[in-house]
């Protein structure tokens, strides 16, 4: 999930996953795409 900060000028990013390894990639991938946007 991606959410806008209404106070900060972020995007913050949330994920979850069964495995530790699986949210790493979640998330690594999450966040290149918010910095390609």
């Amino acid at each position: 999930m991606f959410r806008a900060s209404g106070t900060e000028p972020i995007v913050r990013i949330y994920a979850e996953a069964s495995e530790p390894d699986r949210l790493r990639d979640i998330l690594a991938e999450a966040v290149e795409y918010a910095n390609d946007a």
